[in-house]
């Protein structure tokens, strides 16, 4: 064999060693969008609702419980499609009642967020007060999941941002709960709400775990989709948005949709939108 060959010959095989590498990485570093698996609630069984969030390109999910499904079978298919489950939605039932059991099932699967995503009527406060005395049970059970390895964030829809005397329902929540609750804001219903997106990133800065990156079509479109929208396909500023968040400490962004017509559209659509215009507003250290 004369030196050309050998040259080759070694070319070749470190570019074999070198491919996997390449190969799963195809977009350059990961950024950190994950999918809300609500969306995808319709889509098929598990196994095919989460190869949606996989061919979108998406390596994260934030869970719907236990979607209905063993600790150990969710674990298999979420290695299946090289998926980890970054946060779960949990109901506030669950918390208060077996937060052991809780926590227990999330370590399996990997995951160390838990999420308060909704407050079903009779546990919704009607005054400051009850906004107030929520925010403090909350905190315990946030300081008690950390003492487990967890961490505990309140996700929001419209109805924790009526005012009471100059301050939300949810600002008196966190006021009262402490330090160790995190908030996942959802951005469509913030601006629903009659709220600036970019005013509330500033005023829960240091404590946005992650926000939910779905939008809100123009008025009187998309009824039979609830009026909302794939994320950049709207009515948000994502463009005074994105930085607003990367300034306010964003870990995650959540594609989510409450009523898609077509899930995997949606998914694909809200996450090439994010990965483009991401990049731009992201420091370095972010991308994983």
């Amino acid at each position: 064999m004369n030196i050309a060959t050998r040259r080759t010959t070694t070319l070749a095989l470190l570019l074999l060693v070198a491919l996997p590498a390449f190969a799963g990485n195809p977009a350059g570093p990961q950024q950190p969008i994950a999918v809300q698996m609500y969306t995808l609630r319709d889509a098929g069984t598990l196994d095919q609702q989460l190869k949606i969030v996989h061919d979108a390109g998406v390596g994260a999910v934030e869970t719907v419980g236990t979607q209905n499904v063993s600790a150990t079978e969710l674990k298999h298919l979420l290695d299946r499609y090289s998926i980890k489950a970054i946060s779960s939605h949990v109901q506030l039932a669950d918390l208060r009642s077996d937060l052991d059991g809780v926590v227990a099932f999330n370590r399996s699967i990997g995951n160390t967020t838990l999420v308060v995503p909704y407050l079903d009527k009779k546990d919704r406060p009607t005054d400051a007060a009850g906004w107030t005395a929520l925010g403090q049970e909350l905190g315990r059970i946030a300081a008690q999941a950390n003492t487990q390895g967890m961490r505990l964030a309140y996700h929001n829809h419209d109805f924790e941002l009526v005012d009471f005397n100059g301050k939300t329902g949810l600002e008196l929540l966190f006021a009262a709960a402490g330090p160790d609750l995190q908030t996942e804001l959802d951005l469509a219903w913030v601006a629903r709400a009659g709220h600036d997106p970019v005013v509330m990133l500033g005023k829960f800065r240091g404590h946005v775990f992650a926000v939910h990156a779905k939008d809100n079509a123009p008025r009187g479109q998309a009824e039979d989709e609830g009026g909302f929208a794939a994320v950049g396909q709207g009515v948000l500023d994502w463009n005074a948005i994105l930085p607003a968040a990367a300034a306010a400490g964003v870990q995650w962004y959540i594609v989510e949709h409450d009523h898609p017509r077509d899930p995997a559209k949606v998914i694909k659509t809200g996450a090439d939108y994010l990965r483009q215009h991401l990049t731009a507003t992201l420091p370095a250290s972010a991308l994983r």
